[in-house]
């Protein structure tokens, strides 16, 4: 009996582990009319749009550093303008994954044009791109600017697409400082206080969580497909062991149609919105009488 009950434990563990609880079920799906392929909605996904008409988005001069009241400190060119990096490029080895399209809404900086400036010149290099311009790098990351940003100062990149960030001066994304004897890191998964909304989900890079009401929970099924997932991005499964303020029980994974997996609470799939541009924006709050944020419990918060 105890060896039994021992087997018990370890597979109810197991079950919590992968956020597996039973939420209806999912046979339904597989009639639903299929997601867009990727490659039809890559511009909208890697957050580029094209450029406006006439926008000469270059740098030059020395590198500054300005501090931003939300986004802490981050690196200009010498006009002031904002400059930021790609998550879908790497920095060992420094490789560009924007081009065609991508760079005429985001041109590369070319290295050379800029000086160190408030930069650590140890930091400051530079990656040949596949048509031989040499683009600048912080710590090994490409540098771009936005052709959207039309006066100094502005970070209308910020969060584009989940994937453009403003580049601090280490080469990391720029984030306000940790207040002292706080930890910056957050939990895959934890509740933000907003003054307006209460205690609502947040993900583990501080972006609020959403729900879409023309979802189902019985069977589980979400409704957000094809053009809705450029704006709407599923939340990704966490390890319910690292939540906090969450009831690890609440949670399970939603297989979408295109075999992709998305994090659920009490059956309802979870999104963060593209709109959000800082952590712990919720512009996606009442967006079409159809999308809320959520409670602890998974409830829709109004």
């Amino acid at each position: 009996m105890m060896n039994q009950r021992k087997l018990t434990l370890a597979a109810t563990a197991t079950a919590l582990l992968l956020g597996l609880t039973a939420c209806g079920t999912q046979q339904a799906d597989r009639g639903s009319a299929p997601q867009e392929r990727a490659g039809s909605a890559a511009p909208a996904a890697e957050g580029y749009d094209a450029a406006p008409a006439g926008a000469a988005a270059t740098a030059s001069g020395p590198l500054a550093v300005r501090t931003d009241a939300k986004l802490g400190r981050l690196v200009t060119d010498a006009g002031g303008f904002t400059l930021y990096r790609f998550d879908n490029d790497t920095a060992k080895p420094s490789t560009s994954a924007c081009a065609g399209d991508c760079a005429k809404a985001w041109p590369p900086v070319p290295a050379g044009s800029t000086q160190p400036g408030g930069v650590d010149p140890s930091l400051v290099g530079s990656l040949e791109r596949a048509d031989g311009v040499k683009q600048l790098t912080v710590d090994g990351w490409p540098v771009y600017r936005f052709a959207k940003d039309t006066a100094p100062g502005q970070t209308n990149g910020q969060g584009v697409g989940g994937t453009w960030f403003a580049i601090a001066p280490d080469g990391k994304k720029a984030a306000p400082a940790a207040a002292p004897g706080t930890d910056a890191a957050l939990p895959p998964l934890s509740l933000a206080d907003n003054d307006k909304l209460g205690k609502i989900l947040r993900d583990g890079k501080g972006r609020t969580l959403y729900r879409f009401t023309k979802d189902t929970a019985w069977p589980m099924k979400s409704n957000c497909l094809g053009p809705c997932l450029e704006k709407w991005r599923p939340a990704k499964p966490v390890d319910v062991n690292k939540v906090e303020g969450v009831d690890p029980k609440k949670l399970s994974v939603y297989t979408r149609p295109d075999g992709t997996q998305q994090l659920a609470i009490d059956c309802w799939p979870l999104y963060w919105f593209t709109g959000d541009k800082t952590p712990g924006d919720t512009n996606g709050q009442g967006v079409g009488g159809t999308w809320f944020t959520v409670s602890a419990a998974g409830k829709l918060v109004k």
